[in-house]
């Protein structure tokens, strides 16, 4: 689609000024709203860490999973894309965790990557949350139109 289509739909979604001072009580009412995520993701691709939110998204996404098979591949997935050492979105977690997902993944359950879901949503909640707060996007959805 064109960024004009695109624009117009996003136009369309914003949140009532009320709504998007909601986001500012708790990360979770941010990460609950389908705009807000699609905000604060922006926001994070401002800063260079995006990589944070797709992970915890695609963390959301693992924990839904039925499927053993699916499980399996998808926490495969999950492991290349984030986890491994060079990954191509490679997020900041210590080794011990890492460690410890290679070995989870060998026998995937949809508890392998809730240590690492945690260690980055506090990240997020406690530096990204409140630098997007701060930020003048998101003083400028708050205002109220005069």
């Amino acid at each position: 689609a064109d960024l004009g289509t695109e624009n117009l739909y996003f136009q369309s979604m914003k949140p009532s000024p009320e709504e998007a001072q909601l986001w500012s009580e708790a990360f979770d009412e941010l990460l609950a709203s389908k705009y807000g995520l699609a905000a604060f993701r922006a926001f994070l691709k401002s800063e260079f860490c995006e990589e944070n939110i797709e992970f915890w998204l695609a963390c959301e996404d693992f924990k839904k999973t039925k499927s053993p098979q699916k499980l399996s591949s998808k926490a495969r997935k999950i492991y290349t894309d984030f986890i491994e050492k060079e990954a191509p979105k490679e997020i900041n977690i210590d080794f011990q965790t890492k460690t410890l997902i290679a070995q989870n993944i060998q026998e995937a359950t949809s508890g392998c990557f809730t240590t690492a879901q945690k260690r980055v949503y506090s990240l997020m909640e406690n530096n990204s949350y409140p630098r997007f707060l701060e930020s003048e996007f998101y003083q400028d959805l708050c205002k109220k139109p005069q």
